[in-house]
């Protein structure tokens, strides 16, 4: 009898997880885990917790979720308080499992992770299974990925990539090992369910509303109704808005928890193009999601050296200004736009794409502060939180990154005519 281990890392879902179907193929008995690293729960260097409230709460809501579709399998998911090195080792022995089954990713702590694992003898197999084209399928090898994205993409769409159709669920899945299975069946009684959520009504993504759940339950509803509403048609047009559940598709909570998967969207999305039209809103979804991509295929290329505080430039180290640095995660710059905006992130852990750029080109270019305390901040409050796009898009707007323009700098008074020219952001956020 073969014991394996599968370990939950961002791919908080059963459907299209090739990882997970893999270790299913090969085991007979199978330990879904997650791991819940004590890293997370330290503070920054900067001095706030690496993971708020907010994202505590989403994740809750998705393991509670795996919890419940895994349970239908006859199985469970236990959670684990430790770090993967320490705990998976000791759970190996007691259950004489063979191997970890899990997905890849290319970030420096990640990785170490499984190294770490590796240097205890453990047998890691992980599987790259985050983005939506393969790495293996594009027209150029990972060192010779441009670092432009608009280069990236016109050769994608020259050589006509598309990306591999989404796995379906799992027919079964292997039981617990029989000497484990009471333990988890009381375990399944009492898994934590938050009775309350810390959510506001007010937030683009009120995550504390059925619809909005964590988990791929409510994903997978969310992209039904997306589509069934025709919204992929006027994408484009209302982007950039800054109130409300539909001016954007709403994807990325999950697709970062792993509970979506991008080829998923992709797929739905061909169908929803096939059966209602294709217009510039549909494909710009398209072009949204090869972003995501790129910037996953960025550390498969530079690893490591996007971390760095000059990024991949040959800029000084960036300065920093403490106090500035406060006023801006607290929302009071006095610049309102900006204000607002930290303010929302505070209350709802989600902020539109727009005003991130704006409150970080405002953090960089006007109160001259490090990028990586930024980033450190949006990691401890986003409910979408994406290590490959969060590290991403900072090195973008600081200029430390691939793109060639030095960085983007945004004008708060006409990023305020252009999007809240009447005044009813401010006004929602700045009367609290």
């Amino acid at each position: 009898m073969t014991t394996l281990i599968y370990w939950f890392r961002h791919d908080l879902r059963l459907a299209d997880n090739a990882a997970f179907l893999s270790a299913c193929s090969r085991a007979d008995r199978l330990i879904p885990v997650f791991c819940h690293d004590p890293d997370v729960s330290e503070k920054t260097i900067w001095g706030f917790d690496r993971m708020g409230a907010h994202r505590q709460q989403f994740l809750s809501a998705n393991l509670n979720d795996l919890h419940t579709h895994l349970q239908s399998y006859g199985s469970t998911l236990l959670e684990l308080h430790g770090e993967a090195r320490q705990v998976l080792p000791d759970l190996i022995r007691k259950y004489d499992a063979a191997a970890v089954f899990c997905e890849a990713i290319a970030a420096p702590e990640e990785e170490a992770a499984l190294h770490a694992l590796r240097h205890e003898g453990v047998q890691v197999i992980a599987s790259w299974q985050s983005s939506l084209l393969d790495p293996d399928d594009l027209p150029f090898a990972e060192q010779e990925l441009p670092d432009v994205f608009t280069q990236f993409r016109t050769a994608i769409e020259a050589a006509g990539m598309k990306p591999p159709r989404p796995l379906g669920v799992p027919l079964s899945v292997p039981p617990l090992p029989e000497q484990m299975a009471l333990i988890e069946q009381r375990r399944a009684t009492s898994i934590t369910v938050c009775a309350s959520h810390i959510g506001d009504d007010r937030s683009s993504f009120p995550y504390n509303k059925t619809e909005f759940l964590g988990g791929a339950s409510a994903a997978n509803a969310h992209l039904r109704q997306y589509l069934a509403r025709k919204l992929p048609h006027t994408y484009k047009l209302t982007r950039n808005g800054l109130t409300g559940t539909d001016y954007s598709t709403k994807f990325s909570p999950w697709l970062a928890s792993g509970a979506l998967s991008a080829r998923s969207i992709y797929a739905e999305l061909k169908t929803f193009e096939q059966e209602q039209g294709a217009n510039d809103g549909s494909y710009w979804i398209w072009f949204e999601l090869l972003w995501r991509d790129y910037f996953r295929f960025l550390h498969l290329k530079y690893g490591r050296r996007l971390y760095a505080a000059r990024g991949l430039s040959e800029l000084p180290a960036p300065p920093h200004d403490d106090e500035a640095f406060v006023r801006w995660c607290k929302g009071e710059t006095g610049e309102e736009l900006v204000d607002a905006g930290m303010r929302e992130l505070a209350m709802t852990g989600y902020l539109s794409n727009r005003l991130r750029q704006v409150v970080a080109s405002y953090l960089i270019h006007n109160l001259a502060c490090d990028w990586r305390a930024g980033a450190a901040w949006f990691e401890s409050q986003l409910i979408d939180y994406d290590v490959y796009s969060n590290q991403g898009n900072w090195l973008y707007i600081s200029g430390r990154g691939t793109d060639p323009r030095n960085g983007r700098r945004f004008n708060p008074q006409k990023q305020t005519r252009d999007h809240d020219a009447d005044g009813s952001y401010r006004r929602r956020w700045l009367s609290l």
